[in-house]
Formats: structure tokens, sequence, C-alpha cells
């Protein structure tokens, strides 16, 4: 009988290390000739939640919003050295449409920001502008996107009611809603339960494991146990630096780095 290992099936290995979505390379980023981030380099896996985490003017946000070029319209802020890969594209690339960017890479932010419209069109809104869905076709997409956002059996019979009557936690979930609407490959997530009470961010958090079945998901939490309570793999950022970043289990419980260790202990930040 032989002593030697069975072989490990592809399958195997994806599932333990799932592709990276997302490679950042030696980033550097000014918001005009104030440094924000230095030298990051970070693999974000697929279909996996993973945290950024740190103090305020860390750099944590600056990042997220570099993966879909959200800085581009801060007069003067650029990224200065690096590259940045989404789905094995350079998205600095000329040939990138940063449009079209955002469209792969949805982004929900730290304040619930409906439009003021009805809860139907506030869905359907970006998917008029990616198609020409007929209304049928529109009707099912909008429908697919608020049970995808767990919102569906709370607005299904006031559709046609404006956004603006909704709770945070629902305005919350319905921005969710609006950017899964068009399929994107990865959603940004800054700090999206801060505005909420623990009810709604609960939701919003049950919402999250569940997404990460479809999407590739970055979150910017100051939360350090929803960090725990969501994220397989957690970043931390001080300085403008990426201090380091690994399972969540094993960066909360064994941090390899004293500025870790000393932020996620209360002892700064």
């Amino acid at each position: 009988m032989s002593d030697e290992p069975a072989p490990i099936s592809p399958a195997d290995v994806a599932a333990v290390a799932p592709a990276p979505r997302i490679v950042a390379r030696e980033v550097e980023f000014r918001y005009g000739d104030t440094p924000a981030l230095e030298d990051i380099s970070l693999e974000i896996p697929e279909r996996r939640v993973t945290a950024f985490i740190g103090p305020s003017g860390c750099g944590k946000s600056t990042l997220l919003r570099c993966f879909n070029r959200m800085n581009d319209l801060v007069p003067g802020a650029r990224v200065t050295r690096g590259t940045i890969h989404v789905g094995g594209e350079e998205i600095h690339s000329p040939t990138v449409d940063p449009v079209e960017l955002r469209r792969r890479v949805g982004m929900v932010f730290q304040k619930s920001n409906p439009f003021a419209k009805s809860i139907f069109e506030n869905v359907a809104y970006g998917l008029r502008l990616v198609g020409k869905p007929d209304r049928d076709e529109l009707a099912g997409k909008v429908e697919a996107a608020l049970r995808g956002a767990a919102l569906w059996e709370e607005v299904k019979d006031r559709l046609d009611q404006s956004a603006n009557g909704l709770s945070g936690g629902q305005q919350q979930r319905l921005c969710i809603a609006r950017a899964i609407a068009v399929r994107p490959e990865i959603l940004l997530m800054d700090e999206p339960c801060s505005a909420l009470d623990p009810i709604a961010a609960a939701k919003v958090e049950d919402l999250i494991l569940q997404l990460k079945q479809d999407f590739t998901i970055v979150a910017v939490t100051h939360n350090m146990q929803q960090a725990t309570r969501i994220s397989d793999l957690t970043a931390f950022f001080y300085l403008g630096k990426l201090i380091e970043s690994g399972p969540t289990t094993k960066l909360f419980s064994n941090p390899a780095q004293r500025e870790t260790e000393d932020y996620i202990s209360g002892r700064f930040g």
C-alpha cells in the first residue's frame, strides 16, 4: 500500500485558495502633493469577503475607491505608482472605460443615497443605463435584485412609492439592490452599517454573508467585531501602509505585527 498522499484535485485547490479577483501591486496614491497610500500590494480573492480595518485617515477608503477609479472624480487625486488589475485587466489602461469599470465594480456608500424616485425606479435606473429591457424583463430583474438584497417581501406592495419613505436600513438594502441589479463582479462597501441601528446593521451583515456566494466583496469597517463576523480575510492599514493581511481568524487571534496587535486590542485608533 502506497504511503504517497492522494493527489489534490483542481477543485480542491480552488476551494482552499480562490483565484484573486483584484490584484494591487506596489500602489502609491496622492491627493495633490499629499501621500495617501504607500507601496500597497494585496490580492482580493474571488467570492470572499475581505475587510479593510484601521484608524481614520489610514488609507483604507482611498484604496477601496481606487478599485473602481472613483478617485478619478477628485481633482488632483491620482495613482502615482504601481498597478491594479481587476479580473486580469489593468484598470488604468487607456482601453479601460471608467464608466464600464464602475458597472463591473459596484459601490455601496457609508450613508444610504437612494434617488428621489420610487423604489422600483431606484433599482431600474442602472438597468436602463446598461440596456433596453422590455417591461416584463425589467420588472423581473428589479424583483430579482430586491430579493437578492433581502428586501422584496418588505416592499413588493409599494414599489411605486418614494424610496425616501423607507427606514434607514431598508434604504441601505435598496442601495445594495441597485448595485447588484446590473450584476457586477465585485461589490465595494464603505462602512455600509455605520449609520444604522444594531438591528438594521445585523440584517445588512446577514445579507453580506449571502451575497458572497455570487460576488467578491470588499468592505471598509471601523467595527472590528463586524469584521470578525462578516469577513474571510482582513487587511489592516496604518498611516497609508498595509501593515498586515490574512485570514480574519488568524489576524485577530495571532497578529504577526505589533501595530496590528495594538490596534485590535484597543491601545490606539
